[in-house]
């Protein structure tokens, strides 16, 4: 391109999400002929379920549906957004609080554009889901990471909270079940959390997308039900992906006070107008619906965390701490790093070599932990079809004690 076809420092300044990077690079291999195990994506491998599919089908041939809808999403499946927080976090809120959006991740960026000024601050703890801080860099923030690891079961303490936090500080995040690590914050955390944001006037946004994917006896504590005084500081992202396998419907939605989602809805007026109709018809059904089938899922999900944690604990050199929550292993591989490893004998200095060798040697795709702020951990989605699971351990285990002397 020519010099004076720049680009603005805005985008030049947002790292590519290496979650879609890996998973596209995957994808480009499998379509290549290669037989590629993929553990990139969080995209659950099972089928929306069929009350959710009719319901879009049905909407499909209604003419009502080919209209554009308010901004701020149809109202029977904003007030079904609120009925589903009553029963799911504990607390009320209205219809009006709520913003449907085009996917969890426009829920996201919304919220930020909507928050933050030039130069405000947004303390990410860390591990955290790689779009945070671009989100926060789109809308001129700036991410401050706070560290923790899986001795502390990745929980950041009050402590170094308070020691990231400054006068510019406008916001924290909260990811519990979380992603990348699949760690569930104890009661306490997520209650002091609040308190803290509620004594220093700082914004808690909670990503609550993962929230009906525990296991063992972990459960999803809701900071807006733990510490009521922060509902007037407090936004809540979900969406429809995770929890009812629909990722591709990209139906997601924000819950703040009113201002805010008032704010949101006329920034989404000039972005995307609304989500579609037959998305949004399909996930009223399904927030409106029974979470039987979700049950299910979970119960797979259950064993298949099971069987890849060993899976990974089984390999001299990876430490894989036990998720409760989402649908994710984020395993230590530091021990690997500067080792020949392989056929070829090949030595990664960062985890990123590693994940890049393991794709192109052994055909396995993981995200290297530097995509979530954490280097020397790789993550595992094990939502994917048990056998390839298997086969994809096999494989990296093998790979992994091939090294030459």
């Amino acid at each position: 391109m020519a010099d004076w076809q720049t680009f603005s420092d805005r985008i030049n300044h947002v790292t590519p999400s290496a979650t879609l990077a890996v998973d596209s690079k995957a994808k480009a291999m499998k379509a290549s002929g290669l037989d590629v195990i993929g553990f990139g994506a969080g995209e659950p491998n099972f089928p929306t379920p069929a009350n959710v599919v009719k319901a879009a089908a049905e909407a499909c041939l209604d003419p009502k549906n080919y209209k554009y809808t308010p901004t701020p999403g149809l109202p029977e499946l904003r007030e079904a957004i609120a009925a589903k927080m009553l029963r799911d976090s504990g607390y009320e809120v209205t219809a009006d609080q709520v913003v449907v959006t085009n996917g969890g991740k426009q829920a996201v960026y919304s919220t930020f554009q909507v928050l933050l000024n030039d130069g405000d601050e947004v303390i990410i703890p860390t591990p955290y889901w790689t779009s945070y801080p671009e989100a926060v860099k789109l809308a001129g923030g700036v991410p401050v990471t706070v560290f923790a690891g899986g001795d502390v079961n990745f929980e950041p303490s009050i402590e170094a909270l308070e020691a990231a936090r400054t006068e510019r500080t406008k916001a924290i995040i909260v990811n519990s079940p979380n992603n990348p690590t699949g760690a569930v914050w104890s009661p306490e955390t997520v209650k002091a959390i609040g308190e803290w944001a509620v004594e220093h006037h700082i914004w808690v946004i909670s990503d609550e997308i993962y929230e009906h994917l525990n296991y063992d006896e972990a459960h999803t504590t809701y900071i807006g039900a733990v510490v009521p005084e922060v509902r007037n500081q407090l936004i809540v992202l979900n969406g429809v992906a995770k929890t009812y396998a629909m990722p591709g419907w990209r139906v997601g939605w924000l819950v703040g006070p009113v201002e805010v989602a008032k704010a949101a809805s006329k920034l989404q007026g000039h972005m995307t107008s609304n989500v579609a109709n037959v998305s949004q018809r399909a996930a009223l059904a399904a927030v409106s619906g029974p979470l039987d089938e979700v049950h299910e899922m979970r119960r797979a999900f259950d064993a298949r965390r099971r069987a890849i944690v060993a899976a990974l604990n089984d390999i001299e050199g990876v430490v894989c701490p036990t998720p409760t929550g989402a649908f994710y292993a984020f395993a230590d591989i530091t021990a690997l790093l500067g080792k020949p490893l392989g056929p070829n004998g090949t030595v990664s200095d960062t985890s990123s070599e590693f994940a890049a060798a393991l794709l192109d040697e052994a055909h396995v795709a993981a995200v290297p932990g530097e995509a979530f702020g954490a280097p020397g951990y790789l993550r595992f989605s094990y939502a994917l079809a048990d056998e390839d699971l298997a086969e994809g351990m096999r494989r990296f285990k093998q790979w992994a004690t091939r090294h030459d002397a």
